[in-house]
């Protein structure tokens, strides 16, 4: 996968580096024909050249001698030049506007070599030509300078062709060693990529750190933080499937017994043998288990859409002190808890709330319950109201610390509870419903000393 990236890169920048020369070339051999066909005439316009072919417009006939206009002299004083006019064996006919040292007459070679070079004064001739006259115009100084050129056509082009496949053939191999150079930093962080999203694909949710991402490194940082949240997930979704697993596991157990009691008592019923007296009893104990298999569904049902997030929570601002204190009222005022010692205390009468008034009450009263139900009748539980919790507190038994860890988990049943009927589910529901309000449940308790439980909510 690596070496198919980096060909990948190596051929784009060779295709990117032909294409740039193929067009360089095309443009500099379009920007030469241009020159050749239109581009002399429209650059040079005002050359020496151009101003000496246009100048015998200037020139007449006067008794057959060429003569310049007045408006040719002021044209070659602007020009900057001056004039000398021959006849066809090189003889000075006439002058305008040149130097007293200038030569009478020229020979063809002496023509030819001004024409070509400078002479010592730094003078730049041009030729042209009227009727059968010719005329020499001379300019001092000038910023055009002739240059003479020996071309072998074939020669160029050979040359120039072998220069261009040097120049393809040298800038390719640049571009593949600098492209190998940049696609060996660039393509293993993408290789590496590759490498974890596999990984990731696999469940391989491991955290790992990469020398030199270079650029990737923004790109390593969230995969990163990915890995993290996909194992926290499939953390979850393992505790999860464990609690479902166990959750089937407990409810199949706790669903069994009752069953098998009503299904035996309502065999004892259709004995006809049986006393109504006995009838009665059966009856009663048909309806007592099938009161506690309500329960327990309910319970599981409860637990279930807490632990899914999917209960609405009906809020509503509540003194603490108040609500507490009718719990602990109605709590006394039940049979089967009057005999026990419950009390209460407030140190912040005025502590308010936000909560489920339904839902608040069940996780309180599930605490007390525990508290009352797994000790002896002995026991004294206190309820407190402080400046920002409620807390359950009793002198009991207490809890060994290896159940601790373990005292809210569902159907969790601690060493010091044998024989104690309930769905097992009451912490379970309890905490969730605190957490359902984006609070938190601590526990606290030495064996003999006693058990306090802390409900805190966040503001």
């Amino acid at each position: 996968m690596k070496w198919k990236i980096t060909a990948r890169y190596l051929i784009s920048v060779l295709s990117i580096v032909f294409i740039v020369i193929f067009v360089n070339t095309f443009i500099l051999i379009g920007m030469l024909f241009y020159q050749q066909t239109r581009g002399i005439d429209e650059v040079s316009s005002d050359s020496g050249e151009t101003f000496t072919r246009e100048f015998n417009k200037y020139f007449s006939l006067e008794n057959g001698q060429p003569v310049v206009s007045d408006e040719g002299l002021e044209a070659l004083h602007a020009f900057g030049g001056w004039l000398q006019i021959l006849d066809k064996n090189g003889q000075v006919l006439s002058s305008a506007l040149a130097p007293n040292n200038v030569p009478t007459h020229y020979s063809p070679i002496e023509l030819v070599h001004k024409y070509k070079y400078m002479d010592d004064e730094f003078n730049t001739y041009f030729i042209g030509e009227f009727e059968s006259y010719s005329y020499l115009i001379a300019v001092p100084n000038s910023k055009e300078e002739r240059a003479v050129f020996m071309v072998d056509a074939e020669s160029i082009l050979s040359y120039a062709t072998k220069s261009l496949i040097a120049i393809i053939i040298v800038d390719l191999l640049i571009a593949m060693l600098v492209g190998l150079l940049f696609s060996t930093v660039l393509t293993k962080p993408v290789s590496y990529l590759i490498d974890r999203i596999s990984q990731l694909k696999t469940r391989n949710f491991s955290v790992q750190e990469t020398k030199r991402p270079g650029i990737y490194k923004p790109v390593f940082a969230n995969l990163n933080d990915v890995s993290k949240t996909l194992q926290t997930h499939e953390e979850e979704r393992l505790k999860l499937e464990n609690m479902r697993d166990e959750w089937i596991s407990n409810v199949s157990h706790d669903l069994k017994t009752p069953l098998a009691s009503i299904q035996g008592y309502a065999e004892l019923l259709r004995d006809l043998d049986v006393s109504q007296i006995e009838r009665l009893e059966y009856a009663e104990v048909i309806e007592r288990q099938s009161i506690y298999m309500k329960d327990l569904l309910d319970d599981f049902n409860l637990t279930m859409r807490l632990r899914n997030q999917d209960m609405p929570l009906t809020l509503q601002e509540t003194r603490l002190e108040s609500f507490v204190r009718e719990i602990v009222i109605d709590l006394l005022n039940d049979p089967q808890f009057g005999k026990y010692e419950i009390s209460f205390t407030s140190a912040s009468p005025d502590l308010k709330w936000n909560i489920d008034r339904h839902l608040m009450k069940r996780a309180i009263l599930n605490f007390v319950y525990n508290a009352l139900i797994h000790n002896d009748e002995t026991v004294a539980v206190t309820i407190r109201v402080t400046a920002d919790s409620i807390s359950i507190e009793d002198n009991g038994k207490g809890i060994a610390e290896r159940d601790l860890e373990q005292i809210f988990e569902r159907y969790y049943r601690g060493t010091n509870t044998e024989n104690i009927r309930g769905t097992g589910l009451g912490m379970a529901i309890s905490r969730d419903i605190v957490e359902a309000h984006d609070g938190s449940v601590s526990l606290s308790s030495k064996v003999g000393i006693g058990t306090a439980v802390e409900i805190r909510l966040s503001e």
